[in-house]
């Protein structure tokens, strides 16, 4: 084969590589845009069938969404035995008169932390507590994780800034089309850079000093942030299911953290005090 046929051939494959590499690029915006449509809808709708001016924190209320149950007998943490009522099933059954008592001191706690001026972050890292966690969070303008907990958020809170304002001159660069000076596979690679460090710290991007208070959703998933807080003398407002240690709470609420419906009925409570 000659000299010139083969550099035809190397520069055909090259422009075949330059198509794939659009037809890639396409194909992934498409998707994100696809995903970023269908979170954007479930933070307008997670709420939607709450009617917050009408929402009574009862005992009733609570049974309805299953606050009550707990978890097995034998994941019972002792220190949480004097909020359970009874067992039934070999399922630990929470004594709903005192969920009632302790959320209202936990709301008051919380509309205080506002009224101070100071944020309250939203720590959910649970997957069926991320929506409510991130619809909470929206509702009341406060930061919120629901990814993995990056260690040295509150203890290393300056790198963490800095880190945050990396993410933002990213964006920057990727909404004014200021990479389009970049190679399409560095424009990719930028991408998704941001698109990892916006799920990771997205979330608490407008959070400019340590929060007044973090609410938890589960003690135990995110004991990190727990610690974190406890190290930084900021106060944790907590739901305390059966197998968690409930003096790792400043505020608790004892309640069944894994049910989606005991969550949103929480966490709606927490948007009405707040919003």
């Amino acid at each position: 084969m000659s000299t010139k046929k083969v550099a035809e051939e190397k520069e055909l494959k090259k422009e075949e590589v330059k198509e794939e590499v659009k037809k890639v690029v396409k194909k992934e915006v498409k998707v994100k845009e696809v995903a970023k449509k269908e979170i954007e809808e479930v933070k307008i709708n997670i709420f939607a069938d709450f009617d917050f001016d009408s929402l009574e924190l009862t005992m009733p209320a609570l049974l309805k969404v299953g606050a009550h149950f707990g978890h097995q007998k034998a994941r019972r943490n002792p220190k949480m035995s004097p909020f359970i009522h009874t067992t039934r099933n070999n399922i630990n059954i929470i004594d709903l008169a005192k969920t009632v008592k302790l959320m209202k001191e936990s709301l008051d706690f919380l509309a205080k932390i506002k009224n101070s001026g100071k944020q309250i972050l939203f720590v959910g890292t649970k997957k069926q507590a991320q929506p409510s966690v991130i619809a909470a969070a929206e509702i009341t303008k406060s930061p919120f994780v629901v990814e993995r907990w990056l260690g040295g958020t509150f203890t290393n809170f300056t790198n963490i800034r800095k880190r945050v304002r990396y993410m933002t001159s990213l964006k920057a660069q990727i909404e004014s089309g200021e990479l389009k000076k970049y190679t399409k596979f560095e424009q990719v690679k930028k991408r998704e850079e941001y698109e990892k460090l916006d799920r990771r710290m997205g979330g608490i991007a407008e959070m400019q000093d340590l929060p007044g208070a973090i609410f938890v959703t589960d003690l135990m998933a995110d004991k990190l942030a727990v610690k974190e807080a406890q190290k930084m003398n900021i106060p944790v407002v907590a739901i305390a299911d059966t197998n968690v240690n409930p003096e790792d709470a400043d505020y608790l609420i004892p309640a069944n953290d894994d049910a989606v419906s005991s969550l949103k009925f929480i966490l709606a409570h927490v948007c009405k005090t707040l919003k």
